[in-house]
């Protein structure tokens, strides 16, 4: 039997930019050939997509780091450096998409084919042929790449299907799936026989179909946390219409039929409204009289304004009967629009990394940490003034000094920004 899982956490990270190139056209005959850095390329970002092929989470268990191509560096000769490939991510139609870091709803996958941007790829930065000017011709510098962009990230599925069968275990919900459709659930006369929920596919006379899920048995206290029924029914939040199968052979159906609905209401009041249409199952067990009795108690009870069915799963008495109501009945009810509240995504395309962090290391000396200063390192040669001198102003347009000042950095203070080792001048900035 196939594992259902409907939880998985999983981390997605886009594909950095490639660094912008430091280099100069040298060409035999070419007197001052200038600048000829390329930009680099534009990292790769990571998209959900919904498909109504997949009806699980499992995918989801054996992996779960996905990341996206990172950008290529910059060359010589202008040369651009090739983009990283966009990664887009197969999700079961009905995933609910969390953010772990906001703990915010941040996408909802309700159609299919619906495709989500989760984190963009950072842009590419710009090569030292970029930065030339009339006043500036040799550009001595670079610019990096955007970093990625990490996310952790909790996927919830609920599944989407047209009709949801309710009722008691062993009422019969199992072999309804297997009788008007191919779905093969284990079916057995014990308790809890179906321990994950059943999709199944119904063809309908002229070509077209609707889905059918056969929710794990609920009990009373389901909505507390009894029994199965309390972790799987959220996948009837989405259905159309409700099959609310009864056991007809037992002496209290029509209790268990209210002890049911009890539960649908306390996990979501908004079930208890769904329209349901009764189904009296093993009517192969009782006598014609009998069965008759019951459908009456049923309609006077319940004043149902569907027609309520007596069927044998066993026999396949009725089962025509109950496909073409249900045929009539889908084309007449309208998609059930459940009320996610997705929140704004600003994180998906948010590549700022300019938080840093100082720490003072003795008297006089002073550690800056950053992402936005790592990555301006990596593309600062130390032994190039003109680098040197716009890896300081960039830090000072950060407000880096300005903090320094707060923490007490006096007149040739040592500054360890990333590795690289300046002297602060008071009167230079």
């Amino acid at each position: 039997m196939a594992t259902f899982i409907d939880k998985a956490k999983i981390k997605v990270i886009s594909g950095a930019g490639g660094n912008g190139a430091l280099a100069w056209r040298r060409e035999k005959y070419v007197d001052k050939g200038g600048p000829a850095g390329g930009d680099g390329g534009a990292g790769g970002s990571v998209y959900f997509v919904a498909t109504s092929d997949m009806s699980t989470l499992l995918d989801f268990t054996h992996k779960t780091v996905f990341k996206a191509q990172r950008g290529e560096n910059g060359k010589s000769k202008n040369c651009h450096g090739k983009n990283g490939e966009d990664l887009y991510i197969k999700m079961p139609t009905g995933v609910i998409i969390k953010d772990l870091k906001t703990n915010k709803i941040i996408a909802d996958l309700n159609t299919d084919k619906k495709t989500v941007l989760i984190a963009k790829g950072g842009r590419g930065g710009r090569g030292n042929a970029r930065f030339a000017t009339a006043q500036k011709r040799a550009p001595q510098f670079c610019e990096p790449g955007e970093p990625a962009i990490e996310r952790e990230l909790e996927l919830e599925l609920k599944l989407i299907a047209d009709v949801g069968l309710i009722g008691m275990p062993n009422a019969g919900k199992s072999s309804l799936i297997s009788t008007v459709s191919a779905a093969k659930p284990k079916i057995a006369d014990y308790p809890f026989t179906t321990l994950i929920p059943n999709l199944g596919a119904v063809k309908k006379p002229n070509g077209d179909g609707f889905v059918i899920a056969d929710i794990p048995g609920l009990i009373e206290g389901a909505s507390s946390g009894l029994g199965l029924g309390h972790e799987f029914l959220k996948h009837v939040q989405r259905c159309k219409l409700l099959l609310h199968i009864i056991d007809i052979s037992l002496e209290n159906s029509y209790e268990n039929y209210k002890k049911i609905n009890k539960e649908l209401k306390k996990f979501d009041s908004n079930l208890s409204k769904r329209e349901q249409i009764i189904i009296l199952n093993k009517c192969d067990l009782v006598d014609e009289e009998h069965a008759e009795e019951i459908k009456l108690e049923f309609s006077k009870k319940t004043k149902s304004k569907n027609e309520i069915f007596i069927i044998s799963t066993a026999t396949k008495y009725g089962i025509d009967k109950l496909l073409k109501y249900l045929y009539k009945k889908l084309d007449e009810i309208e998609d059930i629009k459940i009320k996610i509240d997705v929140q704004e995504d600003t994180d998906s395309t948010n590549n700022d990394d300019s938080e840093y962090k100082i720490t003072k290391l003795n008297k006089n000396t002073y550690k800056i940490t950053g992402g936005k200063i790592k990555r301006l390192a990596s593309v600062t040669d130390i032994k190039n003034i003109h680098q040197i001198k716009r890896f300081t102003n960039i830090l000072d347009s950060m407000g880096v000094y300005e903090e320094l000042r707060k923490c007490g950095i006096k007149q040739e203070d040592t500054i360890i920004a990333e590795g690289i080792e300046l002297i602060y001048d008071e009167n230079y900035y």
